[in-house]
């Protein structure tokens, strides 16, 4: 994602939307104008400009993982062959097809990649390990660490 070179800076007001929106982007625009304080045209014209310039990108259901049985979290180390940047490419386009994979970074450390790996049980994850992620392009080496509570954790 790029962000805009003529990015606005933003005000009390912006950072208000922002932080109400990020709790409940289903609130209604009368709702979000009476916390910021604002009338609703000028509410509704500060969220479409937020849109446009990229600072808000989507709207999106928040869903419980543990209550559709996707309560087993892995982090995993991915130390790649080839990182040349025809190799990176087509691990990162490979990596986006995987669904188990809930996040994946490339990283500046002794390993190029950090994912966060989300499955049913130990069992699933050892299946997505072996059948997914090692059979990405140019994977060398994995190494895994079991998240054993969240003690916070985004959007939850």
């Amino acid at each position: 994602m790029k962000v805009p070179i003529d990015l606005p800076e933003l005000d009390r007001f912006d950072a208000a939307i922002l932080r109400a929106l990020s709790e409940d982007g289903r609130m209604p625009v009368t709702e979000l104008a009476r916390r910021i304080g604002l009338t609703k045209t000028p509410t509704q014209a500060r969220v479409r400009r937020l849109e446009e310039v990229g600072v808000i990108v989507g709207y999106r259901a928040v869903l419980n993982p543990i209550r559709m049985g996707l309560a087993h979290v892995a982090y995993v180390e991915v130390r790649l062959s080839d990182t040349r940047e025809a190799a990176l490419q087509a691990f990162n386009r490979a990596v986006r097809g995987v669904p188990e994979i809930e996040e994946c970074h490339m990283m500046a450390a002794g390993f190029d990649y950090l994912m966060k790996v989300r499955t049913s049980d130990i069992a699933d994850y050892r299946r997505v390990l072996g059948e997914r992620i090692s059979q990405l392009p140019h994977v060398a080496s994995t190494s895994t660490y079991v998240a054993m509570e969240a003690v916070k954790e985004a959007g939850i």
